[in-house]
């Protein structure tokens, strides 16, 4: 049956509590982000009752509708027709959420709000170091040889894969520098140029720092008598994030207090040079050693109680998305990953997104209702893909049991391959896929995980919503 916009979007706003209850309305690829001035007028039976609406959640600060891809764009016309609104962007809506945070919901925002933007090229990345791990690991398809040790012709094409998909770590400081320094106001190309400062050539390799410390070859500057360590910071997330604050701050400062004619002559050299002195006298040093601190106390707990850290990681991850905190762990991921040791975190997200994917698929026989049928089917392959959010907030949550069986699958599979010390060399897809991002001599465990979080999620929650719910389930909920 084809979809009344229209309609559609009426139903949606009366049961939103009217045009008068909205701040601010965007959207994204499948749903209506929405700012209400009290979400206690919404009415949540009557909005998931309506045929195009797959279930609705709440995030930073923005009440958010399910109508999926190629629906939302309509609804959302609709909607702003009815309301006499200019349609706005993503970004004016998150202005106008931010406000409604708290100072840890804020600080969490400003994170997601740096790193999101540059996971495309970070997964893209990491996908592609998955081939070559495929292409030069040893014992995935011949015994103590690797494909390009018995295939010497490959070696090439999986040396231009490397350099390729390799760039991304490489150069992770200048993405982080166009990022921040977009976010806070500042001129996203002197970010750029900022995090390529911080990787030159010229400076001491940030890998090779423990050797040169120990060797006592660190290289330095003598700044009128003021000893600085030239040391470059491949690989690191804090120098540069720092930095990068400082540097757009420092701009915004400067562009008021300078007249315009002499902008392009005086504010980005003074801007650059400033910030640049300051991160290699102090930040640099400081945020360097607190980077390395956090992933040495990683370190610490994984290598010294595994089972207790992959349980609890495990477990506390679907609730981290639910609040919005797992976007601070995506730092500390790209802070292992540049240590050059790989990261024993990202492995476990992705079992955790495959569960949720799991309950979701089994609420697909759990459920009688049609549309709940529909959005249970898709949310879980989505979330097998690595997006979570329609599987979370959409079935998952929305019946609480499938949830919880999810999250203890996710614990007992984490612990699991944490205590088998399963590796990622890269961040990629979080989901199924995700096994390419896995150093090949783990790929065993890591599979083993993956059958734990696809059948235990599922058996858990189809046994429950049948035993326990075999009625309340039938009906149109």
């Amino acid at each position: 049956m084809a979809i009344n916009y229209r309609e559609t979007a009426e139903q949606i706003l009366a049961a939103i509590g009217g045009e008068e209850n909205i701040s601010s309305a965007t959207h994204c690829v499948t749903r209506l982000r929405l700012v209400l001035k009290d979400e206690n007028e919404v009415d949540t039976s009557g909005l998931e009752a309506i045929e195009a609406v797959k279930g609705t959640f709440t995030a930073s600060g923005q009440f958010q509708i399910i109508l999926g891809n190629g629906v939302v764009d309509k609804v959302y016309k609709e909607l702003m027709a009815l309301t006499g609104r200019e349609e706005q962007s993503k970004d004016e809506v998150k202005a106008e959420a931010a406000k409604k945070g708290s100072p840890l919901q804020r600080a969490i925002k400003v994170l997601a709000d740096v790193f999101i933007p540059i996971l495309p090229a970070i997964v893209t990345a990491g996908l592609l170091m998955g081939i070559n791990n495929i292409l030069t690991g040893n014992d995935i398809f011949y015994t103590g040889a690797s494909i390009i040790d018995v295939h010497p012709q490959w070696a090439d094409f999986a040396d231009i894969i490397h350099v390729i998909a390799n760039t991304a770590f490489t150069f992770l400081p200048a993405l982080i520098g166009w990022s921040a320094v977009k976010r806070f106001g500042g001129n996203p190309l002197l970010g750029i140029v900022m995090g390529l400062i911080l990787v030159h050539p010229a400076l001491l390799n940030a890998w090779d720092y423990g050797a040169a410390r120990e060797a006592g070859e660190i290289p330095t500057w003598n700044l009128f008598g003021l000893e600085i360590n030239k040391l470059g910071y491949q690989g690191q997330v804090l120098p540069v994030f720092v930095a990068s604050i400082i540097l757009a701050k420092l701009e915004l400062f400067l562009r008021k207090r300078i007249p315009d004619a002499f902008h392009l002559l005086t504010v980005a050299p003074l801007a650059l040079l400033i910030t640049s002195f300051i991160t290699f006298i102090a930040v640099g040093p400081l945020t360097f050693a607190i980077g390395n601190w956090i992933a040495d106390g990683f370190i610490w707990l994984f290598a010294t109680l595994p089972w207790i850290a992959g349980f609890l990681y495990g477990i506390i991850y679907g609730p981290l998305v639910i609040t919005g905190m797992h976007h601070t762990f995506l730092a500390v991921d790209l802070q292992l990953v540049g240590s050059g040791n790989g990261t024993f975190l990202w492995p476990i997200l992705a079992l955790s997104n495959i569960a949720q994917g799991s309950a979701a698929f089994a609420m697909y026989f759990v459920v009688k209702n049609a549309n709940l049928k529909g959005l249970a089917g898709t949310s879980g392959l989505s979330a097998w893909l690595g997006i979570t959010e329609p599987a979370l907030f959409g079935v998952n949550l929305r019946f609480r049991f499938p949830f919880y069986a999810a999250i203890v699958s996710a614990g007992i599979a984490g612990m699991f391959i944490t205590m088998q010390n399963v590796i990622a060399n890269s961040i990629g897809v979080g989901g199924v896929p995700g096994f390419v991002s896995i150093r090949p001599t783990d790929w065993v465990p890591f599979f083993i995980g993956m059958a734990i979080v696809i059948v235990l999620p599922f058996l858990i929650t189809l046994l429950y919503g049948r035993l326990r719910h075999p009625k309340s389930l039938q009906e149109d909920n």
